[in-house]
């Protein structure tokens, strides 16, 4: 019996999980996919959508349905988590706290990035606790936002737990890197026979390599990116900037490089990004809840998250069946960047068989983008514990020290609207 489980299952993303699985079932005999969520609504919508999914396949695993945390995971092979604490309504919070103290308000990066991890890593690290009881074996894949910082603490404080971070940004840039290489190269290229040389922490990372068939192509893959950037009358990098790197940086970068161009974006809302997801995940579950719908509709490609299922099925068929085969992925790297603390949750290029996720040896950085890193690095480590101890002190620090945070004046201030807003879901900062 092989059990996947998926926790945070009323996601309008589900459906497009359950369509990677039933693509692979030659290499992964999936015989039960749990959908786990506790809104029993969106899992009854979702869910029942997926089953219908599952179905029209001629249902080759069965599709079921939990409301049980503990029964959802028992037995499982391996559990995904990509819930939303607080839900939509919370990201928009998030968006709106940044915007009220004249900063940056985005889900993983900045302010919000900080509520929401306070609000993610108890929950989190209660499920590795049962994980850890009744599925002890099972390999923890957390594409739960912010993901980077989630798999620190999962890292730190859940350390009997075999856990890795995922996000889709590094599987994306590939396949976006691949197009334009084809273009110039004249030729179709296997996906598969593709590596990206990425590094740094999720949604943070600079890009500085391709590989082909095992062929370095960056240096000729580099300049046309540039020319391409160079065509057009409004590039989304300025072209020196990139010259100067000779690395593509990560698109949440933007934020740090182009601040003020972000912050005058944000005096159009609304609609925030978030109230612009309401919106399309509410016209995705009402399509969801047709039940002649047997397959993903178009519209799901509006809600983002391009190439999710491939990634997190590619990534369990590689584990499951000890291929080795290499992903970027969010996990500690253990040395394998010379000079960097081991104990560091980095996202870079590592090897998934049988035994596990092993970081690929990679060069540093250079100190123009170290410094913003360890910057970063500092905020997570600081948040993951404000996060598990209800400490003040340590979250007035990670406000304090992030690039994208409040002047030390207003600190405070931000700090306290933020407590009071997340209030209901932050209780270990209001305890007597």
């Amino acid at each position: 019996m092989l059990k996947i489980t998926v926790i945070g299952a009323g996601s309008t993303y589900t459906p497009e999980l359950v369509v990677g699985f039933l693509t692979r079932l030659t290499s992964l005999p999936l015989t039960e996919l749990c959908l786990m969520d506790i809104d029993p609504q969106r899992l009854e919508i979702v869910g029942g959508f997926a089953q219908r999914i599952a179905q029209a396949h001629g249902s080759p695993f069965r599709v079921v349905l939990s409301q049980d945390l503990r029964q959802a995971i028992a037995g499982a092979s391996y559990v995904i988590t990509q819930f939303r604490v607080g839900m939509m309504a919370a990201r928009r919070a998030d968006e709106y706290l940044g915007q009220r103290h004249g900063l940056i308000g985005q889900e993983t990066t900045g302010v919000g990035g900080i509520a929401k991890a306070l609000r993610t890593i108890p929950v989190v690290l209660h499920i590795a606790a049962t994980l850890a009881e009744v599925a002890p074996n099972a390999l923890l894949l957390n594409f739960t936002n912010p993901s980077g910082l989630v798999t620190e603490a999962l890292t730190r404080y859940a350390p009997a737990v075999t856990a890795v971070g995922v996000c889709n940004s590094g599987i994306t840039a590939k396949m976006q890197f691949l197009g334009l290489y084809q273009r110039i190269a004249g030729r179709t290229v296997d996906p598969d026979s593709v590596q990206l040389d990425t590094l740094g922490l999720n949604h943070l990372t600079w890009h500085r390599g391709l590989f082909v068939a095992g062929e370095q192509v960056w240096p000729q893959f580099f300049a046309a990116y540039l020319d391409e950037l160079k065509a057009q009358a409004h590039p989304e990098w300025d072209i020196r900037t990139l010259q100067t790197l000779g690395m593509i940086p990560n698109y949440y970068l933007q934020y740090f490089y182009y601040r003020q161009r972000k912050l005058a974006a944000q005096d159009q809302w609304p609609p925030s990004r978030a109230e612009e997801v309401m919106r399309i995940e509410g016209d995705l579950l009402r399509q969801y809840a047709d039940p002649s719908l047997t397959a993903p509709p178009a519209g799901l490609m509006q809600r983002g998250g391009a190439w999710y299922s491939t990634l997190a099925t590619q990534v369990i068929v590689s584990h499951y069946n000890d291929l080795g085969q290499i992903h970027v992925l969010n996990t500690r790297h253990n040395g394998a960047v010379s000079g960097w603390p081991a104990d560091w949750v980095l996202e870079l290029p590592a090897r998934v068989d049988a035994q596990g996720i092993h970081p690929l040896p990679a060069a540093p950085l250079p100190p123009v983008c170290f410094g913003l890193l360890a910057a970063i690095k500092m905020v997570e480590l600081l948040t993951a514990a404000a996060a598990v101890h209800g400490d003040r002190q340590a979250l007035y620090e990670a406000l304090l020290v992030h690039p994208l945070g409040p002047q030390a004046d207003q600190v405070q201030a931000l700090l306290d609207d933020l407590l009071e807003t997340n209030r209901a879901y932050l209780p270990q900062f209001f305890q007597a």
